[in-house]
């Protein structure tokens, strides 16, 4: 249950983290804003670890490299889709991915859930896709839109999921230097993609410094997931972190009073529902 809980206040940080994130990129750019969030999460996360301490080994630091690439490279394409206006493809496709990657990686390296957990991990992937989706209106010509974001939702799924799995490798001894270093490469890793792809990094707005609010939330949800995999299923923990997109859209309804649509009503209800099987599992 410890696991469980754990995984849910991780999702809740990674929910709470995505919207200001959201909100703020609408008022500078969206590179610098991930840059600050990736680098003020990395040091809080530096002070953390020296309060705490750890011995991290090796290997767990090599998982920390992996993890920062893959953190990097996730954030960096989700908002390459999400600022191109394709929220409708990226989100859902990313969200699944997140969630596919790691429980993948748990039954490859020999994890064997309950049958009410599977029963669980079967219902939140449709639930993360509803509640993630927007629906997209036809244009003027009658024509369905265009999925060419579906690519860069693959991409992000796959950085999204390989983060968590990255991150379930790191020994409970090595306290949180290791999630420093993860905040810190994938902050060098946006710059790299922003420059390849000739787009404003360098946060210059005064609005880009919202982003340490949404850096010390991710910061704080990445910890969360931390301590949930050392303490239970990489397969149960990272399906419950994946239902972030749900606390976004919670979050967009109560406080930008955004309207939810008929599926992302569905959508919250088999998240809903994910959860009491993962939890009785």
């Amino acid at each position: 249950m410890t696991a469980v809980l754990l995984a849910l206040a991780s999702a809740a940080a990674y929910g709470l983290s995505d919207f200001v994130g959201g909100v703020t990129s609408k008022r500078a750019s969206p590179w610098s804003v991930a840059l600050v969030a990736a680098w003020v999460g990395g040091l809080a996360l530096l002070g953390l670890s020296a309060l705490v301490g750890g011995d991290p080994t090796r290997p767990d630091l090599g998982w920390a490299l992996v993890a920062g690439v893959a953190n990097g490279v996730g954030t960096g394409f989700l908002y390459r889709g999400l600022s191109s206006g394709r929220m409708g493809v990226v989100a859902p496709v990313s969200g699944v991915g997140a969630a596919v990657v790691p429980v993948a990686v748990g039954v490859l390296t020999g994890e064997r859930p309950s049958a009410l957990v599977w029963v669980g991990i079967l219902v939140a992937l449709p639930g993360i896709w509803l509640v993630a989706r927007e629906p997209v209106a036809e244009d003027v010509t009658g024509a369905a839109p265009s999925s060419s974001g579906a690519l860069d939702g693959v991409l992000a799924g796959l950085g999204f999921g390989a983060l968590f799995a990255a991150l379930a490798q790191i020994q409970e001894e090595a306290g949180f230097l290791p999630l420093a270093l993860n905040q810190l490469v994938a902050g060098l890793v946006v710059v790299a993609m922003a420059t390849a792809l000739r787009a404003r990094w360098l946060p210059r707005e005064p609005a880009a410094a919202l982003g340490g609010i949404s850096g010390v939330l991710g910061a704080t949800a990445t910890g969360c997931f931390l301590l949930a995999t050392q303490a239970g299923y990489l397969t149960v923990t990272s399906i419950l972190a994946s239902l972030y997109p749900a606390i976004t859209v919670v979050l967009a309804a109560t406080v930008l009073r955004e309207h939810v649509h008929r599926t992302q009503a569905v959508g919250l209800v088999l998240c809903g529902a994910a959860v009491a099987l993962v939890a009785g599992g």
